[in-house]
């Protein structure tokens, strides 16, 4: 009788991860100029700086690059089968980074080292920190962001790791920055804003007004498009038996709708320098409807001609976000709340 070996990955389990593990995660992808007007399909994104070549080539790019936040989703994409295959949350981020432009005809690969992990009570569970890495066919590094992820035991019974949680930042200091813009040419009418960096001022709030509505075949073409392979996006007859009853939709998505959202109020502050924290603290489903605000958390001056804004951008479903309800009085988000995102932007100085 012939045996059948098993040639398919199901995914690492909590157990399966150490500190020092070292993961090469498949597929490289070369990103094209299709990628870009997909995502832009796919948000809404108005960012003149990632939208006109004339625009980016007139401010320091060597042509249209692709937008930050799509290279950190295609680098994430290749990390799901290795770290979140067998998640049961994705809980957050820090300590991102954008070393170096993104440009259509590169190829991206993704390289992960485990950094902590964590048995949570349950024994059923536990949470893993990892850094990813994002290279380019040159072998340089494009970008880098830690992400820790609950995952799922294979065994409730296997022995709990030595706890190790690493130090992370709680905020990526803008002195240490790489690859920072000038911004020489800078057309506020072709960017859509008179507002500079000057213009802004710590702790205000600025309520970006439209809604984008999530439909199920969009959210679809997202987790495909960035090759993100997680059961809770993608395996809609599975979900019907999770706790959501339904497909997740991947908080990437969230992230940059609310980011696109964000153009109305910030259209000048286009560039994303670093990734300084993020939670996904509530889900998102198909046919929700996404609007946002963002709070100025802190200021920095770059070069003469360039500062960055440190920014809070809140993503709330189904809800006027005027409010500016982060959190209730007992201290937990509410109600509504689907991402609380913590970033740098570049912006241009009045000169």
């Amino acid at each position: 009788m012939t045996q059948h070996t098993p040639k398919s990955f199901a995914g690492n389990y909590f157990e399966d991860f150490y500190i020092g593990m070292v993961l090469n995660h498949a597929t490289p992808l070369t990103v094209s100029s299709g990628d870009i007007a997909l995502y832009r399909a796919l948000t809404g994104s108005r960012h003149a700086l990632y939208s006109a070549q004339t625009f980016a080539t007139d401010n320091g790019f060597e042509r249209l690059a692709i937008d930050p936040l799509l290279a950190f989703h295609v680098v994430f994409g290749k990390t799901v089968p290795d770290i979140s295959l067998n998640a049961v949350a994705n809980l957050g981020y820090a300590d991102g980074r954008f070393p170096k432009a993104v440009y259509p005809g590169d190829t991206l690969r993704a390289v992960s080292e485990v950094i902590g992990v964590r048995e949570n009570s349950n024994g059923k569970t536990g949470v893993v920190y990892v850094r990813t890495r994002g290279f380019n066919q040159n072998d340089q590094e494009v970008l880098s962001y830690v992400r820790w992820v609950m995952v799922n035991k294979r065994d409730a019974a296997s022995p709990a790791p030595e706890t190790v949680i690493p130090d992370l930042p709680k905020a990526v200091d803008p002195k240490t920055l790489e690859n920072l813009p000038t911004y020489t040419d800078w057309d506020d009418t072709l960017a859509g804003s008179e507002y500079r960096y000057e213009d802004y001022a710590i702790g205000e709030k600025i309520n970006h007004v439209d809604g984008m509505t999530v439909e199920e075949a969009e959210h679809q073409i997202a987790t495909r498009l960035y090759q993100n392979t997680a059961k809770v996006h993608f395996d809609g007859h599975n979900q019907k038996q999770s706790r959501f009853g339904k497909r997740l939709i991947y908080g990437g998505v969230v992230i940059s709708i609310a980011r696109a959202l964000s153009f109305n109020g910030l259209a000048n502050a286009a560039e994303m320098l670093a990734i300084n924290g993020g939670t996904h603290t509530g889900p998102l489903f198909a046919g929700d409807t996404v609007y946002a605000w963002s709070e100025v958390l802190d200021k920095a001056e770059l070069s003469d001609t360039v500062g960055a804004l440190r920014l809070r951008l809140v993503a709330v479903k189904d809800q006027d976000p005027g409010g500016f309800a982060l959190r209730g009085e007992d201290g937990k988000y509410a109600s509504g709340v689907c991402l609380d995102f913590d970033y740098w932007a570049a912006i241009p100085r009045r000169r």
